[in-house]
């Protein structure tokens, strides 16, 4: 709870604020400088603290990077959660919903997706505490939660045929993260037939074609 009016903040809520410049100016240097580069003096000075005062709230650059990568989790997990809301949809459309959504999400959110970078290459920025990969750990969770609804969903209403809901979540996932990924090589993109949108969304279909009984299959 903020501080009233005439009242000074708390310890507490002073830490909160430092905490969220720190965080601030970290995210404007990393998005700029990428992960490497980014100068930790430059962040201190933006936020106006001293460069041992960050170590008080990060016990290292990557996990800084990490807190700011996945500082709207939540939110992003809400959003994924409404874009299958709608139960009157069948579930293979509901599966075509939440992959639209999540590469609209790239889209517009590209710094964010470096995330599963971070993740994946820890011996370049260093081991991250328990802490942090447990939090993530904990929100991608989430996300294959929603798709492994959706799938048994379709399981139970004889829409899908027999497959491991949560097996078929991770590969769905696994797909779309490894598509959006190779996005930066120009290797991958020249070799590609199509477009991003195109190959991705193909992909989607090709898995959704998978799961519908055989006399439905295109």
């Amino acid at each position: 709870m903020s501080a009233r009016v005439g009242e000074a903040p708390s310890r507490t809520e002073r830490r909160a604020e430092q905490r969220r410049r720190i965080l601030d100016a970290a995210r404007g240097v990393f998005f700029r400088d990428g992960f490497v580069k980014a100068n930790l003096d430059e962040v201190a000075e933006v936020a106006g603290v001293a460069k041992g005062t960050l170590y008080r709230y990060f016990e290292s650059k990557a996990e800084m990077y990490v807190a700011i990568l996945s500082a709207d989790g939540e939110i992003f997990v809400e959003k994924m959660r409404e874009s299958v809301a709608d139960k009157t949809l069948p579930p293979d459309e509901r599966i075509r919903r939440v992959s639209r959504f999540y590469l609209g999400h790239w889209s517009e959110n590209r710094e964010y997706f470096q995330i599963f970078w971070a993740m994946e290459n820890q011996p370049v920025i260093g081991e991250l505490p328990p802490g942090v990969v447990a939090e993530v750990t904990r929100l991608w969770e989430q996300c294959l939660g929603i798709l492994a609804e959706v799938v048994q969903e379709g399981l139970s209403a004889g829409r899908f045929r027999e497959c491991d809901p949560w097996a078929v979540a991770n590969i769905l996932w696994t797909l779309a993260n490894g598509i959006i990924g190779v996005e930066t090589s120009p290797v991958h993109r020249k070799l590609r037939a199509h477009s991003l949108e195109e190959t991705y969304h193909e992909a989607v279909e090709f898995v959704i074609a998978g799961l519908l009984p055989l006399g439905e299959q295109g």
